[in-house]
């Protein structure tokens, strides 16, 4: 199960007696009321997993640990792209019209952030400002003139769409990847640094 979980996983199944005793009161309300937990790049202790709790207002974020044994349900962000809900807003109606352009390439990609949340679990998490956060799973190196004509087509909807590009050594944010300049930020569970090629593993380890 270790292996099978990844950042942007949503996970349920914790309880109330796993946060932290310092923990806020909005944590240990979101816990009690069922909702998932999305999982972090973070290096957990043996049969734990680093995930992040979240409340009703955009600044409630916890970062707390989860027994692996308590997951009773997984939820990956690639499939939620073709779950809909009734909400006239424009992260929705922006998924809505990208969802046909995504699947035309055959990528493999997925709805995290906010909307992922609500698609996955009911709860309401989405608001009329927000942005809309997709990830694409890159195992292959993904060419630069590439990531540019996807940022043209993310920025044809009417709300902000950020994607991440997950590639095997972690996650590179897809406007930086397009961008002029030639390092970009690579994150995975140990570290964040600059790097020229995040396909390469020869980076990490110099």
């Amino acid at each position: 199960m270790v292996s099978t979980l990844i950042a942007h996983d949503l996970l349920w199944g914790m309880t109330p007696e796993q946060l932290p005793a310092d923990a806020p009161a909005w944590a240990v309300e979101s816990i009690r009321a069922g909702q998932p937990v999305v999982v972090r790049r973070a290096v957990s202790a043996a049969g734990q997993i680093a995930v992040g709790v979240r409340g009703r207002l955009r600044e409630q974020r916890f970062a707390a640990s989860m027994a692996i044994t308590s997951v009773s349900r997984r939820v990956r962000p690639e499939q939620l792209c073709h779950v809909d809900i009734d909400r006239d807003l424009p992260a929705v109606r922006a998924l809505r019209q990208l969802r046909p352009l995504l699947d035309g390439y055959g990528w493999i990609w997925g709805v995290s952030g906010s909307a992922g949340f609500e698609l996955a679990s009911g709860f309401t998490a989405l608001h009329e400002g927000s942005d809309l956060d997709l990830i694409l799973r890159t195992p292959q190196p993904l060419a630069r003139a590439q990531a540019r004509d996807l940022v043209a087509l993310l920025d044809a909807v009417e709300c902000v769409v950020d994607m991440q590009l997950q590639t095997p050594l972690g996650a590179v944010a897809l406007r930086e990847w397009a961008g002029a300049s030639p390092r970009v930020l690579l994150k995975n569970a140990h570290e964040a640094c600059l790097v020229i090629d995040p396909w390469n593993p020869q980076e990490q380890a110099a």
